[in-house]
């Protein structure tokens, strides 16, 4: 095994923290993982890894090898890359995670398209609402909905979500329409939260510059945008959702939308990667189709 591929799969376990996971994420034997760390620490001379019964973690020596075999890997891959003009040459694999919505509604119907024109190109793709950690997990890139903490990625701004109120015709049948903030002590939110049991569901809204939030009865939370939505459809709530999201309900007839005066404030859409110095070609060239289709999705 050349060197090189003894520092991808290194690189990989490093950033899973196990040698099963990095196998399946590589297509190959654990044990022929096992075997390409044990002779690169053997030609090094010193250990990478240290191996626990629950997970792997990386020695100081490891750490040190590990950011030069990140930096090594994408200036090979900018090298390969470097002199295709052709779209069709361009090669590699792209590990990115968005959330589900976007999956489903935006890059799950035109992937194929995308493929079509980068037929070198090989897609890693994870669609869920938990926040992934985008350097240990190995992310080239990573789509975020709503206000950002310090990453120290790089952070490039892929527009708004207007968000607005929702509630389907069996919920309005039942509990009627509020048409004004006091109404609201009279109705209930289908309560979102990444951690089930953690808060109370609020209803948000703008006053100005401010945001006013107000505490709402709910009868069911979910934690992945998906529950959010089939939860409002089912008659379980109100809720506050994204625009684009519920434009289709909207044109069916299947969700309401409510107190169009009193909507949440608008949540940024941001694609996050790694700071490094030379971003492969072919992780640029699909943020930039990925812009390009949620523009559309937005509009």
């Amino acid at each position: 095994m050349d060197k090189l591929h003894a520092m991808t799969v290194f690189t990989r376990v490093a950033e899973l923290s196990s040698f099963t996971q990095a196998a399946n994420s590589l297509g190959l034997p654990k044990g022929s993982i096992s075997m390409a760390v044990q002779n690169l620490e053997g030609h090094l001379g010193t250990r990478l890894l240290q191996r626990t019964t629950r997970k792997v973690v990386l020695t100081h020596d490891g750490q040190v090898f590990y950011q030069r075999c990140k930096d090594l890997l994408t200036d090979m891959d900018e090298l390969e890359s470097m002199f295709q003009l052709d779209e069709k040459g361009i090669q590699g694999r792209i590990r990115i995670d968005v959330p589900l919505a976007v999956a489903r509604e935006v890059v799950m119907p035109h992937l194929p398209d995308f493929l079509a024109q980068h037929p070198g190109i090989k897609i890693e793709l994870s669609s869920t609402d938990r926040r992934v950690d985008v350097v240990a997990e190995g992310f080239d890139c990573v789509l975020r909905v709503g206000n950002l903490g310090d990453s120290g990625l790089v952070a490039r701004s892929m527009g708004v979500h207007h968000t607005i109120n929702c509630a389907s015709p069996i919920y309005v049948e039942k509990y009627g329409a509020p048409s004004t903030l006091d109404d609201l002590k009279h109705h209930f939110m289908v309560h979102y939260a990444q951690v089930l049991g953690s808060e109370d569901a609020y209803w948000e809204y703008r006053l100005g510059a401010e945001i006013k939030r107000i505490k709402m009865p709910s009868i069911i939370t979910v934690n992945n945008s998906d529950a959010y939505t089939q939860a409002c459809l089912a008659g379980l709530g109100i809720i506050q959702v994204p625009q684009a999201a519920a434009k289709k309900h909207l044109s069916q007839g299947k969700m309401l939308e409510l107190l169009p005066e009193y909507q949440a404030a608008p949540m940024p859409i941001t694609m996050l990667y790694p700071n490094r110095q030379h971003q492969p070609r072919r992780v640029k060239v699909f943020m930039d189709w990925l812009a390009e289709r949620l523009q559309d999705y937005l509009a």
